[in-house]
């Protein structure tokens, strides 16, 4: 197992003073900034043309590995939406991929695992992960480094508690009944499978951020499911030994999950620089369950983009001054992009948000 207080090295790609200065950067460190930064997530993928058009006949875990196809997909909203950063194409499952995992992804299913982890001798299929499993990876944030100029690139990986969920499973669940079963009926047994899994997603992380990422994403996509007791006792440590075993590299770490209201204070105790919130709770009111020394990112409701325009620019501008009670603010939705969003909303979103917010 590795120490996460252990020094990480120094990126081999270190961040260009103009991605160092960028408004994204600067929101994520507190400082002031020229106007309000704004990514989406799920903006490289499923509501573009262009990306549907490249995937045709392209299964999703074969795409992220494939570092040409990568660096497109993730640049293509960059170009057409002008965010303020980019986000590293890719799946949370790929590191489980990459380890040999017999997993795949279903079209309108999700993760699909052959053979669940439900016993002690099931934790066998989880070894180290190392650089020389994910080539594909370091080569194409390196291709993106030298693309973006001074757009940040934002790496990302799955919480220990979400990839626990699928691996227990099988796929993905409304209940977690088997995840939950396995915390509360083996503790042991929990324990060792989320330290295991912090080992995998450090190192995950940590190939994207020596390869050039400028900042990295933690999802927990269904620790929503959990609550506040439960997430501190077992969940909370693996999370937290992640993010640990990053924060000796110069870069800003985002902690967002999905129905986390009740969570945000735990999530940002975990270490987060930045704390990612989901459009159930309002901004201003996310920013005080937070607590001070941390920004925030969020967190306009991904439907609010099928409204008039006139609703849209309204729901935005809520957002934005609620954001007004954070320390930093990045602006994103609450949640990823809806597959049939029109990509032209987007694009004006990033406008209006950028004009109205202008210092």
């Amino acid at each position: 197992m590795t120490d996460p207080r252990t020094p990480g090295p120094t990126p081999s790609a270190a961040p260009s003073a103009a991605v160092r200065d960028s408004a994204f950067l600067r929101a994520c460190r507190r400082e002031p900034v020229p106007h309000t930064p704004v990514w989406f997530m799920r903006q490289a993928g499923r509501s573009l043309p262009e990306y549907r058009k490249l995937r045709e006949g392209i299964a999703m875990l074969d795409s992220c590995m494939m570092p040409d196809l990568i660096t497109e997909i993730t640049l293509q909203p960059v170009r057409r939406h002008k965010v303020d950063a980019a986000i590293f194409f890719s799946d949370i499952v790929v590191p489980l991929k990459a380890i040999g995992m017999d997993l795949d992804i279903k079209p309108g299913v999700g993760p699909v695992v052959a053979q669940p982890i439900r016993s002690k001798a099931d934790l066998a299929q989880l070894r180290d992960l190392t650089p020389e499993d994910v080539p594909y990876v370091t080569e194409a944030v390196k291709q993106l480094t030298a693309e973006l100029g001074g757009t940040p690139l934002i790496g990302f990986a799955g919480a220990p508690f979400t990839l626990a969920s699928y691996l227990v499973e099988g796929g993905p669940s409304k209940n977690h009944e088997f995840t939950k079963a396995m915390m509360y009926g083996e503790p042991e047994l929990w324990a060792a499978l989320l330290d295991r899994l912090a080992d995998i997603t450090s190192q995950f992380l940590k190939v994207q951020i020596e390869a050039g990422a400028s900042a990295v994403q933690l999802f927990d996509s269904w620790a929503g499911a959990l609550s506040i007791a439960d997430y501190r006792a077992s969940v909370m440590p693996a999370s937290a030994k992640v993010l640990a075993s990053v924060a000796s590299y110069d870069v800003p770490r985002i902690h967002f999950g999905v129905g986390t209201g009740e969570l945000l204070g735990a999530m940002g105790e975990a270490g987060a620089d930045v704390v990612g919130v989901d459009w159930r709770i309002p901004l201003d009111d996310a920013v005080r369950r937070i607590g001070p020394g941390k920004a925030v990112q969020g967190n306009l409701d991904p439907a609010v983009l099928f409204t008039p325009d006139a609703t849209l620019r309204a729901k935005a501008d809520e957002v934005l001054a609620a954001g007004r009670a954070a320390e930093g603010h990045i602006f994103n939705l609450g949640h990823g992009v809806l597959p049939n969003t029109d990509p032209e909303r987007l694009t004006a979103l990033v406008e209006h948000v950028h004009s109205a917010s202008a210092r």
